[in-house]
């Protein structure tokens, strides 16, 4: 070929390049089930977008949870005010009112001493599946506060979790979530959003989890117990297990709620209910005899919307039964693709908001905290990028619940912002799966220790100031930042201060 018809090739190559960049519109153009596109001069002109270095956004993270300074009271007071009012991987506080949780922690506390077993909620969508972050907060928290186990479970688990194992037997199902022929027409759905209907030859059986991703406390069970309703005259529930023999509970018709237990011996492996007449069984605990208890309640599909569906009087008497103090709400990310205006996000707040205000009616000993949607990765011209309308979803979530006298977790932003979600992926082990949504085993067990950070953060907290004067720490966090006026404050050599926890570089 000579070179002048090599030449008009390349210039017919550019100018077909120039008109298909001048004419083209921005959206393509619709050929059947084709979308067409071509890239904009513009688009064409634009480097390479910043991609989030996810190793150093998980770096920074954990630093930030860490202090640093040398282990005096003024350091620990700086510290903390620090995180209060700077840390963006905090819990955000209505009013930045740093006392939200001392109640919670005060109680908390008392669990092992009372030899009571208090409860944490935790609903969320399928990223909390199989259990997944539930039980890294769950592990650590029993740390902390005491107590043992995987917590309340389904009659029927359709979905494996990594925590238990578990079977039944002639067991009818229905629930608040998914199949619309499981729906109840009188709501009694309880805490789980889903019951069991038993009648004679029904069991449950459990047994210790060999799941890989098994924590070591999920598999420590020495108290069982079933949370059940509207039992015909007579109902009998009989625990066999491998610390003790088959032992019989009988209960008289009810046509409310009751809790049957079993204090064992030792921790057991495996173990079987059976049940002699008929039921509602709204949940199953396999707990320590104490401490703190963290039921996993995944819900996919959901967007948490649901719960002024659940009846009021099985829902409130059930939370008080069971000893709830704290509840976690983890949606927002199912409303996602359905959102496509700022007016859509709105009417979204309104329904969560509902729900909200109808939870703390219900249960309104028990402390709220939202956890935000992680990011969501989706490809526009061929590029993965955040979903269009996820961070102004994520701020209004923030708003929302903080106007609600509700603390919120902004996960998006820890994972990194926008773009995360991509690099979460390509992330060596993977950190989320390639549907750009979920997290893997790996990756929840980064978030779930993220937030156990952040939480335990604040309990060392309320523990320092269980020794300093309230009017010390108030004007402490409202003084000036400058180290004159830090020691003007306390007048004389700050006292030596031993954190509680190991600000746990």
């Amino acid at each position: 070929m000579k070179s002048i018809r090599i030449l008009l090739f390349i210039v017919c190559v550019f100018v077909l390049l120039g008109v298909g960049w001048f004419f083209m519109p921005a959206e393509g153009i619709k050929i059947g089930s084709f979308n067409l596109r071509f890239p904009t001069l513009a688009q064409a002109a634009q480097g390479e977008e910043e991609v989030v270095d996810v190793d150093a956004v998980l770096d920074n993270v954990n630093k930030s949870f860490e202090m640093t300074c040398s282990e005096t009271l003024l350091d620990s007071m700086r510290f903390f005010r620090d995180y209060l009012q700077g840390n963006p991987n905090r819990i955000y506080l209505p009013n930045d009112n740093y006392l939200y949780f001392d109640t919670l922690f005060a109680q908390l506390e008392k669990a092992q001493a009372e030899g009571k077993v208090y409860r944490i909620m935790h609903y969320g969508d399928s990223q909390i599946e199989m259990d997944r972050i539930s039980s890294v907060l769950r592990q650590q928290l029993q740390e902390f506060f005491g107590g043992s186990g995987p917590s309340m479970i389904p009659a029927i688990q359709t979905v494996p979790t990594i925590s238990v194992s578990q079977q039944y037997a002639n067991i009818d199902r229905h629930a608040l979530i998914g199949d619309a022929s499981l729906r109840l027409a009188n709501g009694r759905y309880g805490v789980l959003t889903q019951m069991g209907n038993v009648v004679s030859g029904s069991s449950i059986s459990f047994s210790q989890s060999n799941h890989t991703h098994a924590l070591e406390k999920s598999k420590q069970i020495s108290k069982v117990s079933v949370l059940l309703g509207h039992n015909s005259q007579g109902f009998t529930a009989s625990l066999r297990c491998d610390t003790i023999k088959t032992e019989t509970k009988t209960l008289s018709a009810c046509d409310s709620i009751s809790i049957i237990s079993w204090q064992l011996p030792a921790n057991v492996k495996r173990g079987t209910i059976s049940f002699n007449g008929n039921a509602e069984i709204y949940g199953v605990m396999l707990d320590g005899n104490s401490g703190i208890a963290l039921d996993n309640v995944a819900l996919r599909g959901c967007s948490g919307t649901i719960f002024t569906r659940i009846d009021e009087k099985l829902l409130r008497q059930s939370y008080e039964m069971l000893g709830v103090k704290m509840i976690i709400l983890q949606f927002g990310g199912n409303r996602m693709p359905g959102i496509t205006s700022t007016a859509q996000v709105g009417a979204y707040m309104n329904e969560l908001e509902k729900q909200i205000q109808y939870l703390k009616n219900v249960v309104p000993q028990a402390t709220l905290l939202f956890i935000g949607p992680s990011d969501m990765g989706k490809s526009y011209n061929g590029k993965m990028g955040t979903w269009k309308g996820l961070p102004e979803l994520n701020d209004s979530l923030k708003a929302m619940t903080l106007r609600n006298d509700v603390a919120y977790w902004d996960m998006f932003h820890v994972m990194g912002g926008e773009g995360s979600m991509a690099q979460w992926v390509k992330h060596q082990p993977p950190l989320a799966g390639p549907d750009y949504i979920h997290f893997t085993f790996t990756g929840a067990q980064e978030i779930g220790s993220q937030l156990a950070k952040s939480f335990t953060t604040y309990y060392d907290f309320y523990q320092l100031r269980q020794r300093v004067p309230s009017d010390q720490v108030i004007e402490f966090i409202n003084s000036d930042r400058t180290i004159d006026s830090l020691r003007v404050l306390y007048r004389t050599q700050p006292p030596t201060y031993q954190p509680y926890k190991s600000f746990r570089k």
